[in-house]
Formats: C-alpha cells, sequence, structure tokens
C-alpha cells in the first residue's frame, strides 16, 4: 500500500494487529466468496482490496438462474487479479453438460494463468429453483473424473466419440467436493483435491472429517494432502444480538442440505447439531436465497447461529479461526453477503 495509507490502516486497526501478531495464523488459508448479485466492478474492486490484503481465493456461489452467470465475471476478476486463486463454491455436475464446464474452465485456466479452483456438490439452488432435485454422488464422480481429463489437454471417449482439447495448456483445476453426509464426506475422501464444509461449527467440522479420513484410507490416499474449507459468514461485532442478524440467514441455507440428508439417513445416525434445529422448519422459498433478513432464517435459533457462523469481536473470530486451524481446516471462506464486504475485508 502508499504509506500515507498504510499508516492510516495500521491506526485504525492496531489493536487487531497487536493481537493477530502473537498468534500463527501461517498455516491457514483465507478466502472471499461472493452470492453474483452484485455489481462486477464493485467485485473487482473487493477482490484487489483482497489480494492486496493477503486473501488467497477468490469464490462464488454458481446458480445463473438466481443471480448472474459466474463465469464472465471470472474472467474479469482473472485479468484483473494477479495471485488470488478463483472457483465455484459451488457448481453441480448437472446444469452443464461435462465438456462446456470442461471448456470454461480451461479457457479461464489460460486467462488466469493456472489459478482456477472447480468446488461442486450434487447440486442444489440453481437445481431447485428450476423444480429438480440434486444428482447422485456416482454421477458427480464421473464428472469428475472426465473434467480432469478434459482440462488436462487429455482424451475422453464421449458417448463414443474421441473429445479432447487442443488449446488446454493448463493443469487440471483443483476439485473441491462439498458435503453432509458419510456418502459424500467417504466420496471426497477417495476423489477430491479439497473438501468444502458449509459451517463454522468446531464439533460438526470433527464429525464430518471422520468420513473424509474413511474415504482417503479405501483410496490409499494421505488424508493430509487434502485441503479443508470451513466456509461461513462473519460479522465482526461485540454486540452479539445485532451480529446474529447479519448472519442467520445462512444455517437456514444450510438446513435445505440437513433435509436432504434426513431422507437418506436415520436421525439417529447424524449429530443431534446438525439435525433438531430443522425438524420444525416451515419451508424455504430459492426466491430468498443467502439473503440478510428474509423470512426463511426466522426459524434458526441463536445458538446455531453462533455455531455455525462466526459472530463477535476480533478477539472472538480470532479465537474461532485457531479453533478450526487446530482441527485441520487448511482454509476459511468469508461469506461476504451483508452489505459491509469492504469493511469486513478490511479487518480481516
Amino acid at each position: 500500500l502508499p504509506e500515507p495509507r498504510r499508516a492510516s490502516k495500521i491506526a485504525a486497526h492496531a489493536d487487531v494487529i497487536r493481537y493477530a501478531g502473537e498468534h500463527d495464523m501461517a498455516k491457514m488459508e483465507f478466502g472471499i466468496t461472493f452470492k453474483s448479485d452484485m455489481d462486477v466492478f464493485r467485485e473487482v474492486a473487493i477482490a484487489k482490496q483482497a489480494e492486496a490484503d493477503g486473501f488467497d481465493y477468490l469464490w462464488s456461489f454458481d446458480s445463473h438462474v438466481l443471480w448472474q452467470e459466474c463465469f464472465p465475471r471470472f474472467a474479469l476478476w482473472a485479468w484483473e487479479t494477479r495471485r488470488m486463486r478463483i472457483g465455484t463454491l459451488v457448481t453441480n455436475p448437472v446444469v452443464r453438460d461435462v465438456t462446456v464446464a470442461a471448456s470454461l474452465f480451461a479457457t479461464l485456466q489460460n486467462i488466469s494463468k493456472g489459478r482456477m479452483d472447480m468446488g461442486i456438490g450434487r447440486g442444489d439452488s440453481s437445481r431447485r429453483r428450476l423444480g429438480k432435485g440434486p444428482t447422485t454422488m456416482a454421477h458427480l464422480e464421473e464428472f469428475v473424473t472426465q473434467f480432469r481429463a478434459l482440462t488436462a489437454g487429455g482424451h475422453l471417449d464421449y458417448e463414443g466419440v474421441d473429445t479432447y482439447f487442443t488449446w488446454a495448456t493448463q493443469p487440471a483445476p483443483p476439485v473441491w467436493v462439498a458435503g453432509y453426509g458419510p456418502i459424500a464426506l467417504r466420496s471426497a475422501g477417495r476423489h477430491a483435491d479439497g473438501i468444502v464444509l458449509q459451517f463454522a461449527d468446531p464439533h460438526l467440522i470433527q464429525w464430518c472429517l471422520g468420513f473424509v479420513k474413511e474415504g482417503a484410507k479405501e483410496a490409499g490416499r494421505d488424508f493430509s494432502k487434502i485441503k479443508v474449507m470451513a466456509a461461513a459468514p462473519v460479522w465482526i461485532d461485540d454486540d452479539l444480538a445485532k451480529a446474529r442478524e447479519y448472519v442467520r440467514w445462512f444455517p437456514a441455507l444450510v438446513g435445505n442440505h440437513i433435509v436432504d440428508l434426513l431422507k437418506k439417513y436415520p436421525k439417529e445416525q447424524l449429530p443431534p447439531e446438525l439435525v433438531t434445529y430443522v425438524e420444525d422448519r416451515p419451508g424455504y422459498n430459492y426466491l430468498h436465497h443467502a439473503e440478510v433478513g428474509s423470512d426463511n432464517s426466522r426459524f434458526v435459533p441463536d445458538d446455531i447461529v453462533d455455531r455455525y457462523c462466526v459472530v463477535g469481536g476480533v478477539k472472538e473470530q480470532i479465537r474461532r479461526i485457531e479453533e478450526l486451524r487446530d482441527l485441520g481446516v487448511t482454509q476459511f471462506n468469508l461469506y461476504l453477503m451483508n452489505g459491509e464486504e469492504e469493511k469486513q475485508v478490511e479487518i480481516y
């Protein structure tokens, strides 16, 4: 930063810098996520701010019906940044044919000089808004295998046709799999470069990572080589009542995935912290997905907000992140969806 701005910034956050300086965060990476409803030039400005401040990843929700298409925005992000990695959080194997998705990412790999990552799940908002459900983990695994081959310039037998991209000059992007249930988590352990866990609850993260480790062991993989992301909104404020209202939407969003789990697993096989709060959920309107203050979140109790999100002052934020790091989380990803994105990036 220019020296006058740097001096002003340090003075404004001297208490943060003093406290953080006593703690080793070197082993963690940090990311930010947009939900694709913001002016793209503001996104670029925040991305450049985050890159200058040391953030490592820049993610976007991929829900082409609810919000703007993410891939044209990625091209602009890649052009305007130099170091941050860029990716979907998350795409799915159904909305786009694998040859289309692979072509998009391979092109962006060339533009960004190899800085793309693909986060992928079975399909939520972009599918449900169209009246459709998620796909299977078997389909997701097949998609990932084909995606890796095509984006690395390899050949794929696509419905009997030898298919490849002669212009794919970069390595295949790392693949992050999002999941909550034992089947998805074990699959991630077998196949993924990284796992996406959408909450900051230490107990639930520990429970999830147990299944990831099982999958890695089944495949003869070294679990320590699999990156672990905890993704959640934050609100930096000592006034917890105020902070909770800015992030209460998030456990409501997570609740959609938990309802899916309850269709597949007996309640007794899942942690109470994961399932109890959705039992009386009245429903969910995807037109207000990830929206601060929407009616979707009224059923979420304060204790779940405090577990799933990161709320409180600076010292509490750092304590929570250290707790996640000690569990094996390698990236903390801030969901920036509350109107004060620039401020939160600056404080972090």
